[in-house]
């Protein structure tokens, strides 16, 4: 017995002194006030177009994390901050679990979580727990081919319909977040990208540097299922869009800190504008395992990417990730994180005869929902490795940036919908959408169709005339369906009320010349009829 014990105190001890992962929570944002007065201070005027385009108000998650909070955990001995957060207001830190602890002594300090679940015992955790897991990489090997393209992951999804209509992505901008980007900015499956200026920038949250053409070339073959371009040979989903490339997914080691860096790239992401963020990065079992993930975990709201990822949505970006590639497995054949959260859009795989891929995890989620959303071809999709090989390779990872990539150019065809009205389409386009099951979830996507069924629930929804636009002095109101008296609001691209006014008449003008240049939202009510869109004020 009291060699048992001996061995439990001297494994408890190993823990309480070896470096421990934990995240920080602050009680607030001194700051607020004065960002959400001066929103070009924290987001560029792209980023907040966006959310004036869905009537998204600024809030507090918006305003960047306190630095005088940041410099203050930094400067305590034996502590080092990894990582930030300004929408869940918490430091990613890395200590032992004393150092970690002594932080409750700062005011500002709202709670601590460890990485480990164990070590929170102390009643000091928030509500939720937050277990990052490892990257699955056991799908991802690429398979050579004498020769192939990329007709088929295209056309099962109807998506070379909207190329024919001209919808290609143009005007969308996509975040990816990856593990590598290697070849990029050199192999010619690229050039149109680079040539077009389509990439945008992107950065190396890993290593904290500028260059993000390095790293595992996982990246790479992602981003070639939705830009690269070879004639008759690949051309992706979305070869016109715009793209943000940032990595954070480390390869040297899997740490709970690969999760605060995705969610810190995808702040950044919001904050630059994009409408999208694609990820193939799944999570659910790490080095150390006592930071790994249960099935019981997988509920949109114990992991902090996830968590992370519904937040997003909230800013009106569309999120797309991986199911995972555990499906195969005896004992996890479930999604992993963050495709477990309430708003991701989580993508599975099939063949190219839309069978199931054996290695594409399944649902539904731990709470019951449907899990996956939706699949693509992820087995055997055509692919651009860093070497320029075009070939076809296994894996989530490709059906989900397959199906970011179409979204772009759905998004693109339908501009006045909200991320939530995008989503809803494609769920409601899938050919399992009456009866999803753990495997497909609402099945194969028709990105057709969800822009015909988008068209016919237009023309069925009450029309107000709303032009010109862009408008310089006056703008008109014309409605022949509708009695009047209504009114008509605009909200700036805060979500601030900047104008109303009754109308009175089937024709009315609206004088708008003291309203400042920008994009606005309006929003016009008579009765139960209610009608919105934005303009642009020049």
């Amino acid at each position: 017995m009291k060699k048992v014990i001996l061995i439990l105190f001297l494994t408890l001890s190993t823990a309480l002194s070896a470096q421990q992962d934990a995240w920080i929570y602050f009680t607030d944002k001194p700051n607020a006030a004065g960002y959400l007065a001066n929103p070009l201070s924290m987001l560029t005027q792209r980023s907040l177009d966006r959310r004036a385009a869905q009537n998204i108000a600024l809030d507090v998650k918006d305003v960047p994390i306190s630095q005088d909070y940041i410099d203050t955990v930094s400067s305590t001995p034996g502590v080092t901050v990894y990582a930030r957060s300004k929408w869940l207001n918490a430091v990613h830190v890395r200590g032992t679990v004393a150092d970690i602890q002594s932080l409750l002594d700062y005011t500002f300090v709202s709670a601590i979580d460890f990485a480990d679940d164990t070590l929170d015992a102390n009643g000091n955790r928030p509500a939720m727990a937050h277990r990052p897991a490892s990257f699955l990489k056991a799908q991802e090997t690429m398979v050579n081919l004498p020769y192939g393209n990329s007709q088929n992951q295209v056309a099962m999804l109807q998506g070379n319909q909207l190329h024919v209509d001209d919808y290609t992505g143009a005007g969308k901008v996509i975040a990816v977040l990856d593990a590598g980007f290697p070849g990029v900015d050199v192999l010619d499956a690229f050039s149109r990208l680079r040539n077009n200026n389509h990439i945008l920038g992107g950065y190396d949250f890993v290593n904290r540097v500028p260059d993000f053409y390095t790293s595992n070339n996982h990246g790479t073959a992602v981003l070639s299922t939705m830009g690269a371009y070879v004639q008759d040979q690949i051309v992706g989903t979305a070869p016109d869009a715009d793209y943000y490339l940032f990595i954070t997914e480390s390869n040297v080691d899997e740490n709970p800190l690969e999760e605060s860096l995705w969610v810190e790239a995808a702040e950044e992401a919001d904050r630059l504008g994009a409408d999208i963020i694609t990820t193939s990065l799944g999570y659910f079992h790490f080095v150390n395992p006592a930071y790994n993930y249960d099935y019981s975990d997988m509920n949109g709201t114990k992991a902090f990417i996830s968590r992370g990822a519904d937040i997003a949505f909230t800013r009106g970006i569309v999120v797309v990730a991986s199911a995972g590639n555990s499906g195969g497995s005896a004992t996890d054949p479930h999604i992993s994180v963050p495709a477990d959260a309430f708003n991701v859009l989580a993508v599975g795989a099939v063949n190219a005869t839309e069978q199931h891929a054996v290695f594409s995890s399944i649902g539904p989620s731990a709470d019951g929902r449907v899990k996956p959303d939706v699949v693509a071809q992820g087995e055997q999709a055509i692919v651009v490795n860093s070497s320029g090989d075009i070939q076809g390779a296994n894996g989530t990872s490709f059906s989900a940036p397959i199906i970011a990539g179409l979204t772009a150019c759905l998004w693109q065809a339908l501009p006045n919908k909200t991320n939530a009205e995008i989503v809803s389409l494609i769920r409601q386009s899938a050919d399992h959408y009456n009866s999803p099951d753990a495997m497909f979830g609402y099945g194969i996507p028709d990105f057709a169709a969800a822009v015909t069924a988008a068209g016919i629930e237009d023309e069925v929804l009450p029309l107000y005339a709303v032009y010109p636009n862009p408008v310089k002095e006056t703008l008109s109101i014309k409605t022949e369906n509708f009695s009047v008296p209504a009114v008509i609001v605009l909200y700036n691209a805060t979500g601030q009320l900047v104008f109303k006014q009754q109308i009175n008449a089937p024709l009315s003008q609206i004088d708008l010349q003291q309203l400042a240049q920008g994009i606005y939202l309006y929003k016009i009510s008579a009765d139960n009829v209610q009608a919105t869109g934005r303009i642009i004020k020049q």
